[in-house]
């Protein structure tokens, strides 16, 4: 999750004959928003949350929508949860997509057109979900199901089309370039929701930086959450195959939509929110690159006295998280193929995430 008023995270690999022996993270600095949002009332802020974020704006608006609501006590509809869940999902497909097709088709000439056009219609459902039309109109979610069809998308498992231009890409990640060490897997759900927002709000400044549960740093994003349903394996973490969750989420999302986007049929906890007592509240969304918290409290006049805010990139590129797990140890079978080989994996846990990567030759004592 980058922010418009951040910068580049840097990630430097330090290479002692063909073993990465170290990864260090050196995350994006982050915004002083507790100091933004102190004394202000909540109404007045949930417009400048785009300008703050630049990516995943509707699922942070949505957070701090019900992380106010949540402290203020106010129960929320259901017509007005099915409006909010549709708005996340829409985004996260544009999102998923967008990812997509910047990291593994932007040189692909031929399929250029057809990108295009299907942007254009998922543009169009995302406004259509912000407008708060739910379910989306029917013609657009086909048109989408259809456009992702002629690209090459439409195996629930993950599995692009054969000869297609992301089979062909897959096939190309699959390339035994880096072979990893073997790992202990973490993954967020829900399920830690109550443990994080307490630390939170807690007194431990440390929390937002530091955003250990006692098992490890956990992943969270597309694969994390295909992982969390069983449907891959362990062993499996390479590039390719979170290649493959990124398009199987993106054609289970298109399938919900046009389905009718029931409340009852989301998964993974979308958009949660919860009650702390008196003017404490917070919520948890399951955004594109994983799991977005917001916390509040508000003083006696309702304005906003404390904020904190968690996104999922503060786990994923954490200094002892799952990117640097991943790329600890791992042996290049191919030295000159070696920094698009690393490059790869960083952008299998964000596409979007603006990084810079480095590279440090070590010597043994």
């Amino acid at each position: 999750m980058s922010l418009a008023v951040g910068n580049r995270i840097e990630v430097t690999v330090s290479l002692a004959d063909d073993t990465i022996a170290t990864v260090e993270i050196l995350p994006p600095v982050r915004p002083p928003l507790a100091r933004l949002f102190a004394g202000r009332p909540a109404s007045s802020l949930l417009n400048a949350l785009p300008r703050l974020f630049s990516l995943c704006a509707a699922a942070h608006q949505v957070a701090f929508q019900s992380a106010i609501e949540a402290a203020r006590g106010v129960g929320i509809s259901l017509a007005t949860r099915q409006h909010r869940t549709t708005r996340v999902v829409a985004e996260r497909l544009a999102e998923l997509l967008r990812g997509l097709f910047v990291a593994h088709l932007a040189k692909d000439a031929t399929s250029a057109g057809a990108i295009r056009a299907l942007m254009q219609d998922v543009s169009a459902l995302v406004g259509s979900a912000e407008a708060g039309c739910v379910p989306v109109p029917r013609e657009a979610t086909a048109r989408i199901a259809a456009a992702l069809t002629a690209l090459g998308i439409s195996n629930e498992g993950g599995a692009p089309t054969c000869g297609s231009p992301l089979a062909l890409r897959i096939a190309a990640l699959d390339e035994a370039v880096l072979k990893p060490v073997p790992m202990q897997h973490s993954f967020l759900s829900a399920a830690d929701d109550h443990d994080i927002i307490e630390r939170l709000l807690s007194n431990d400044v440390r929390v937002c930086h530091c955003s250990d549960l006692g098992r490890g740093i956990p992943e969270t994003g597309p694969w994390a959450r295909q992982m969390l349903r069983g449907r891959l394996s362990p062993g499996r973490s390479a590039p390719a195959e979170r290649l493959k969750a990124r398009i199987a989420e993106i054609v289970a999302l298109c399938a919900w939509l046009k389905a009718g986007a029931r409340i009852e049929t989301a998964k993974d906890g979308i958009a949660e929110s919860y009650g702390l007592g008196p003017r404490r509240g917070a919520a948890a969304i399951e955004c594109a690159r994983g799991r977005l918290y917001h916390a509040v409290e508000l003083d006696r006049q309702g304005q906003i006295s404390r904020f904190e805010c968690l996104t999922p990139t503060e786990w994923n590129f954490h200094a002892r998280g799952p990117l640097v797990r991943s790329l600890h140890g791992a042996v290049l079978m191919a030295r000159p193929q070696a920094r698009a080989a690393i490059r790869a994996m960083i952008e299998s846990f964000d596409p979007c995430a603006a990084f810079t990567l480095n590279f440090r030759e070590v010597c043994d004592a």
